[in-house]
């Protein structure tokens, strides 16, 4: 039987190796999609990858690994946004087919060495093995597994408070993080000035992220910032990783779109 080692299996790693060599990768938001068709929609567009947004909807993980299952086969790599630090969200949406994990509101070291702990198979981490799955399916032995997974798993740890963007370096040089991504909304809320997205603090604090992802060999993540000045001045600070809109916001948008337009044919 031949090894089935591409496809499904390591985008997270193939994804890794193209945000180091500073290509630009666009993430899809799946929020209030609940079938596998949002694949195809985000392969179609052009997407690199997609989230699966638990923090703020009612997903279930039933859903999140069908959806994640179908993008990996599709080729596009699948993540989960996790609602908490718990170890149980970020192991069992890793055991369900994601190949990799956002994990909000990360303001320290500790809880970053947190994180990695529980995506991470030892030496790095304590992850339990679960077996046969989307991603342990492979034909290789346990201990080959672990360092097969654990060099496919891409974790994401958000930034979204003065706080963190303070510890921004110490985070960044967690063995086991992947990538640092601030929470540009939350950030500013935390900040006092809410929706100033183009606030000279917001461009400082990306400024702080950059300088600590560039001394730590880390990829820069954006959120919450999808256009205009403030997201060409953060991708020349080095920043790859954009999430995109929420599906739903996409919708409504060429919805009415298309409404203003057929309004015009009366007039």
């Amino acid at each position: 039987m031949t090894e089935s080692k591409d496809m499904s299996g390591l985008l997270g790693a193939a994804l890794k190796r193209r945000l180091a060599d500073g290509a630009l990768v666009l993430c899809a938001t799946v929020r209030y999609s609940r079938t596998v068709e949002i694949v195809q929609i985000a392969r179609v567009a052009g997407y690199d990858a997609l989230y699966c947004d638990l923090e703020h909807s009612s997903l279930s993980l039933d859903t999140v690994s069908q959806i994640a299952q179908a993008a990996a086969l599709a080729g596009v790599v699948p993540f989960a946004r996790v609602p908490s630090h718990d170890h149980d969200w970020i192991s069992r949406v890793l055991d369900g087919g994601c190949h990799g994990v956002i994990v909000p509101h990360v303001d320290d070291a500790a809880t970053a060495q947190a994180c990695v702990k529980a995506c991470r198979y030892p030496p790095l981490g304590s992850r339990s093995l679960a077996g046969y799955g989307p991603l342990a399916g492979q034909s290789v032995g346990i201990e080959e597994s672990y360092g097969l997974i654990n060099g496919n798993t891409v974790l994401v740890t958000m930034l979204e408070s003065p706080e963190a963007i303070a510890n921004a370096d110490a985070i960044a040089a967690v063995d086991g993080v992947d990538m640092l991504l601030i929470g540009t909304n939350d950030l500013c809320a935390e900040l006092g000035i809410p929706g100033k997205l183009d606030h000279p603090k917001v461009l400082d604090a990306y400024r702080a992220a950059a300088e600590a992802c560039a001394r730590h060999g880390k990829a820069l993540g954006v959120g919450g910032i999808k256009e205009g000045p403030v997201l060409d001045q953060v991708v020349a600070m080095g920043g790859r990783f954009i999430m995109g809109r929420v599906d739903g916001v996409l919708l409504q948008q060429a919805a009415a779109s298309e409404v203003a337009a057929l309004r015009k044919i009366v007039r």
